[in-house]
């Protein structure tokens, strides 16, 4: 993958992050809506919507399966306790380890939540995100 990519896939799952979070607070507004709107007032024009959408709509159809994944994974920490920008960032990360195609390769993926959780989460946000994805890719790690 070239820079241009890693560049447009990061700024997809920042769009992604957004989109997730905003449902959170506006469940009626369909997801086609929330793409829309994203797109109509704060989409960079460079921007490739396709990743964005995977990324969004796996999730939503996954929500049950990752949150199950990540429960399991996370010590002491119900997902419905974790704030709601970490527990995105988990969906994200989690959705591109187990449910892409192709997968994401995990060391990618939780660098990649890392950085979003340093980003719009709290101080402490990188290193939870960091530790739950490290246990939850362990097996994808030790496969390889």
């Amino acid at each position: 993958m070239d820079t241009a990519e890693q560049t447009t896939r990061h700024k997809a799952r920042e769009m992604a992050l957004q989109i997730l979070f905003q449902t959170e607070f506006v469940p009626h507004l369909d997801l086609e809506q929330a793409i829309e709107l994203y797109r109509q007032h704060l989409l960079p024009a460079t921007l490739d919507l396709v990743y964005c959408k995977t990324l969004v709509e796996g999730i939503k159809q996954n929500r049950a399966a990752l949150d199950g994944l990540i429960q399991s994974h996370s010590q002491n920490w119900k997902v419905s306790r974790m704030s709601l920008v970490d527990a995105n960032i988990l969906r994200i990360a989690a959705y591109e380890i187990r449910f892409s195609q192709p997968p994401i390769a995990p060391k990618v993926a939780i660098d990649e939540a890392v950085e979003l959780a340093k980003h719009y989460g709290t101080t402490e946000s990188a290193a939870f995100v960091n530790g739950v994805l490290d246990r939850f890719a362990q097996p994808e790690l030790a496969g390889r």
